[in-house]
Formats: C-alpha cells, sequence, structure tokens
C-alpha cells in the first residue's frame, strides 16, 4: 500500500504543476520537453544505481512505442483544456480508469469482489459529481474535434496505464530502470523534435517548471509499476484516480483558495468510501 499512496502523492503534484503552468501560460510543449529531459536524466542515474540492471530489445522497443502514447496522451489532454475547459479535460483523464480496468480483466482474469464492485460505483459517482460540480466554471466543447479530443485523453492515459501492467508482467522487476528511461528519454526526443521544428522559444521559467515535474513525473510511473507488481489492477487503478481527485482537490483550495459546491463536496465523500470499498 506504501506504493500506492507514493503513486497518488507523486501523480497529485503533477496535476498541480500542470496548474501553475496554466495559470502563468506556459507553453505546454515546452513544459513537456523539459519534463521528460528530468525524468530521463533521473532514470539514467537509476540504471547506473540498480544492482544488476537487465538490458533486452524487446524492452527498448516497447518503451520506444510506449513513449509516443505518452506524448499524445498529454497533447490531448492540453489541447482538451484548451477547447473543452480544464474541467471535462481532468474528468476525462479520470474516466480513463475504466480502460485499465476492463483490460486486467479480460486479460489477466482479475475478479473484483461484491465490495469492490460498490467501490467502482462510488468511484464514477464521484467522477460524475465533480463534473457536476466544475462544469459551470468552464466552456464546453463545440465541434467533433473537441470530444475528440477528450476522447483521445481517455484511451491514452488508460492504454498507457495499462501497458505498465503489461511490462510488469512481461519483463519483470529487473528491467525496470531500463524500461523507465526508454520511455522518458525518447519521449524527451519526441518532444525536443517537436519544439525544434516548431521553432517554439524558450521561456526558461516553462523549462526550469518542466524539470521540476520530471521528478514526479518518472516516480509516479516507478511507483505505479511497484504498486502493480502487488497489487491487482482492479484495485490500483482506481484508488489511484479518487485519490489524485481528492488529494489534488484538497491543495487546490489550500494554494489557490478555489472552493467546493454542495456537489463538490459530495464528491469529496462518495470519494473516500470509494477508496475504502476497494481497498477492503
Amino acid at each position: 500500500m506504501t506504493d500506492l499512496l507514493l503513486t497518488i502523492l507523486c501523480s497529485t503534484s503533477i496535476a498541480l504543476i500542470l496548474k501553475q503552468n496554466d495559470t502563468r501560460q506556459g507553453h505546454p510543449v515546452l513544459l513537456l520537453a523539459g519534463n521528460y529531459f528530468i525524468a530521463a536524466v533521473i532514470g539514467g542515474i537509476y540504471i547506473l544505481l540498480a544492482v544488476d540492471p537487465v538490458f533486452s530489445l524487446q524492452t527498448f522497443i516497447f518503451g520506444m512505442m510506449l513513449a509516443v502514447l505518452f506524448v499524445l496522451a498529454f497533447f490531448a489532454f492540453a489541447k482538451s483544456v484548451s477547447v473543452a475547459g480544464t474541467a471535462m479535460a481532468a474528468v476525462s483523464s479520470r474516466l480513463s480508469v475504466i480502460v485499465p480496468i476492463l483490460l486486467s480483466v479480460l486479460f489477466f482474469k482479475e475478479t473484483p469482489s461484491h465490495w469492490q464492485l460498490l467501490g467502482f460505483l462510488f468511484a464514477l459517482i464521484t467522477i460524475l459529481l465533480f463534473y457536476r460540480s466544475l462544469k459551470g466554471n468552464d466552456k464546453k466543447p463545440g465541434h467533433l474535434r473537441d470530444y475528440l479530443y477528450l476522447l483521445g485523453v481517455l484511451l491514452g492515459i488508460g492504454i498507457n496505464d495499462f501497458f505498465m501492467k503489461v511490462f510488469q508482467h512481461w519483463r519483470g522487476e529487473q528491467e525496470k530502470p531500463f524500461f523507465l528511461f526508454m520511455i522518458f528519454f525518447f519521449a524527451f526526443l519526441y518532444t525536443f523534435g517537436y519544439v525544434h521544428l516548431k521553432k517554439i522559444s524558450i521561456d526558461r521559467n516553462t523549462a526550469l517548471l518542466g524539470g521540476v515535474l520530471g521528478i514526479p513525473n518518472i516516480f509516479s510511473s516507478y511507483f505505479l509499476l511497484s504498486a502493480l507488481a502487488v497489487l491487482p489492477g482492479i484495485i490500483v487503478y482506481p484508488v489511484t484516480n479518487i485519490g489524485i481527485i481528492v488529494l489534488t482537490t484538497f491543495a487546490a483550495a489550500l494554494l489557490w483558495k478555489e472552493r467546493l459546491n454542495r456537489q463538490g463536496k459530495w464528491a469529496m465523500i462518495t470519494g473516500i468510501l470509494a477508496i475504502l470499498l476497494l481497498t477492503l
């Protein structure tokens, strides 16, 4: 459970840093490039410090391909915030929990208990309540393309999370350092190439904030893999998602004085209940 808690803490830090960048109106791709650079550096150090790290061509290719999905999912999220508003983009990212749960049941034969099924119900109620509490503050998508961005967020984040579980079962713990390095190294190459091709001006503050973002980013993946090694995905994914929502809401109220309305307060209650039920 410690790895699960650390995953939530790291992922919440990512959400708060993205919120800070949005308030500063920093370029999201530049932020992403700085983030992946620092994450790749930490991944390289992790390999050097690891005891008997294992390397393989399969992990090299898998990490290189998954890096593409990491970048595309983040790009879709950034576009969703722009065209549909923060609330709907956030809801899509959290609803992504449905994808790895269904795939875990289908491919890994994980069966939820009655308590966990009730927890899933409360998890969905929580996400919907948060959406209803926030939707009045943001613009709504107007075109089919906008909805495709939202769908891209849901599928992209959900598939990425599931592929982390696939790797954990397929390659094992010894190749984790190499795998994480490959993801973030190639993600940096892809985003840096985009910055260069589009001739995006380098804003020092945005790049530095991206570097800070890279620290919890790589460790969130590290702790997620560790949690999946000891707990079934049908517990890890929903607990992580609801935990991020609850903790981010508390932090946003503290840092940016964001206040919850009645539906938001009910969402906090159902979210806590969902976590308790899912961990039974």
